[in-house]
């Protein structure tokens, strides 16, 4: 499984604000450390406040930040929110399925136990949890910036 750009910007944003929970951030710093287009992230910021994970501050003194601690932000919430598509196969989606197999092999089955399990051990994770590593991470962003 592959997750989509959105769904990586949004998980890359939260470990951001995560390390920046003391100040407000603005999209173009965070375009400008992770090296990414600031009117994409725009998007994603947008998407993030419309779900409640991030907190968005319009105006001259503006920005964006947590909409609650890190530690109460799911990994496994975020990456369902911004997954539009989890149709691993085919069959999975019965309005385009024209597989001829379909209820016949346990591939769906298969697939449906994986992205169970896959999303459960995401589950098992908050934002506090991914940026676990601050100092590195820090060194890392600023070494970028």
């Amino acid at each position: 499984m592959r997750l989509t750009r959105q769904t990586d910007y949004a998980l890359r944003t939260l470990i951001y604000l995560s390390l920046n929970e003391d100040r407000l951030c603005t999209i173009s710093e965070i375009a400008e450390t992770y090296d990414i287009s600031r009117n994409h992230l725009m998007k994603v910021v947008q998407r993030l406040g419309a779900l409640g994970f991030a907190e968005t501050l319009q105006g001259r003194s503006g920005g964006l930040r947590l909409a609650r601690a890190s530690e109460a932000i799911n990994v496994g919430d975020v990456v369902r929110a911004f997954e539009d598509d989890m149709a691993l196969v085919e069959c999975f989606d019965p309005d385009t399925n024209e597989c001829i197999i379909t209820g016949a092999c346990g591939l769906q089955g298969t697939f449906r136990r994986a992205l169970a399990a896959f999303l459960a051990v995401l589950s098992e994770y908050s934002v506090a949890d991914i940026a676990r590593s601050q100092r590195k991470l820090r060194r890392l962003l600023a070494a970028h910036a």
